[in-house]
């Protein structure tokens, strides 16, 4: 990791996607993560809990380095299983107010 990085989690739209494994990269319960988390709903979500979220879209997870996802630098403010979870469940909450909207 680069110094630049220090003081910052590292979120993988992989951590919250409730499609993938736990060996794929989940890090949090099925009934808790998204359905294929884009990473503006990751950043929106993560601005909405001043995290401070930094993209990164041109990286590839290291477990399926072949995919570029993307990742999201957000501050350091606990557990990363803590923070995903937030995510999740503030994504989760913006999707149920667009529901309607998204094709």
């Amino acid at each position: 990791m680069m110094m630049k990085d220090k003081g910052k989690l590292v979120i993988w739209p992989a951590y919250i996607d409730q499609t993938k494994s736990r060996s794929s990269g989940r890090i949090i319960s099925r009934k808790n993560a998204v359905k294929e988390p884009h990473l503006n709903e990751i950043k929106e979500a993560a601005k909405q809990m001043g995290l401070n979220p930094e993209v990164e879209p041109e990286k590839a997870y290291p477990k399926t380095w072949w995919e570029v996802s993307g990742r999201v630098l957000v501050d350091d403010k606990g557990p990363k299983s803590v923070i995903a979870k937030q995510i999740a469940l503030a994504i989760k909450k913006m999707r149920g107010q667009e529901a309607p909207a998204r094709t």
